[in-house]
């Protein structure tokens, strides 16, 4: 080889770029390091009700290390999203020296279980609220679902002036509600919508008529319902 010229000029090129490559790299991970290139500013954006200034103090205070070039995004995104009211959150570099961090929130839609809360996107999450919103008690998987049935179920009872405020769905998925008045509606595994909307057109020529509203409807009946009077009297066919 030591013979052969051009291979050791290619070798002695090879080296040089190498040597050039490495001074590169050692100067760009000195630049990148300055004083003159700290952060300057942090903004957090985003519509936020309950995560709080100090919680965001906190996470930047323990997550944010080095400068505008060294700060480990990923983790830094990743430490908010722990906060118990992120849903999802998303970090970029604002040149010259800024951070920019996005935030989303949980919007609870109601409680789950009474040791969790449940967001309009169908997600358990586990968080503290002093709201009084409705409970679902239901089968984790199925939270999607009764998210989206509770939409209907309540769109449905306000035409008779009536909230959902508790849904029950057993392991066996039979479904029961509760309402704002007490009322108990029990409606089954099969059908679920069309019994309820049945129900709500029945209601002010039949429950409405009541001298007490009924405590339990039982709506699993294929030509109609029965209802139980709170005073515990024997139900009656409607």
């Amino acid at each position: 080889m030591w013979n052969d010229a051009w291979s050791m000029r290619t070798a002695a090129n090879f080296l040089f770029v190498a040597a050039g490559l490495l001074i590169v790299y050692v100067l760009l991970h000195h630049v990148v390091r300055l004083p003159v290139f700290a952060i300057q500013g942090i903004e957090v954006r985003g519509e936020t009700q309950h995560i709080t200034r100090e919680q965001v103090q906190a996470v930047l205070d323990r997550e944010l290390r080095g400068n505008f070039f060294t700060v480990d995004l990923l983790q830094a995104g990743g430490a908010f999203r722990k906060l118990p009211w992120v849903r999802q959150v998303s970090v970029h570099r604002v040149w010259p020296d800024r951070i920019e961090f996005i935030v989303e929130e949980h919007r609870p839609i109601a409680r789950w279980d009474s040791t969790a809360l449940v967001s309009s996107q169908g997600e358990v999450f586990e968080a503290a609220i002093n709201s009084t919103l409705p409970v679902f008690y239901a089968p984790r998987d199925e939270a999607p679902v009764v998210v989206a049935r509770y939409r209907e179920f309540d769109a449905l009872l306000s035409q008779i002036g009536r909230r959902v405020v508790q849904i029950r769905v057993s392991a066996r998925r039979a479904w029961q509600l509760k309402l704002d008045d007490g009322m108990v509606i029990e409606l089954g595994r099969d059908a679920i919508q069309p019994r309820l909307a049945g129900f709500v057109e029945a209601y002010g020529r039949s429950i409405a008529g009541l001298q007490a509203a009924p405590a339990y409807v039982d709506l699993r009946y294929p030509n109609g319902f029965a209802v139980r009077r709170p005073v515990g009297s024997v139900a009656d066919k409607v």
